[in-house]
């Protein structure tokens, strides 16, 4: 559960701001939308081998 302590006089759109922060970086939104639809075992190793492989690339263009 994630809480934004709001204190007196403080502004709402800031406090709305960390809320947001901090949803995104603990990953609730992006496991929800990938809880919608069953996915295969197999589409999701397939996933993570292009992904893998596309992180290869961008390392290997740096260098």
């Amino acid at each position: 559960m994630i809480i934004v302590p709001v204190k007196e006089g403080d502004n709402i759109e800031r406090a709305l701001k960390k809320f947001k922060r901090k949803t995104e970086k603990t990953g609730i939104i992006k496991e929800l939308r990938g809880r919608q639809a069953f996915e295969k075992p197999s589409i999701t190793n397939r996933k993570k081998m292009m992904k893998a492989v596309y992180v290869q690339q961008l390392r290997a263009r740096e260098e």
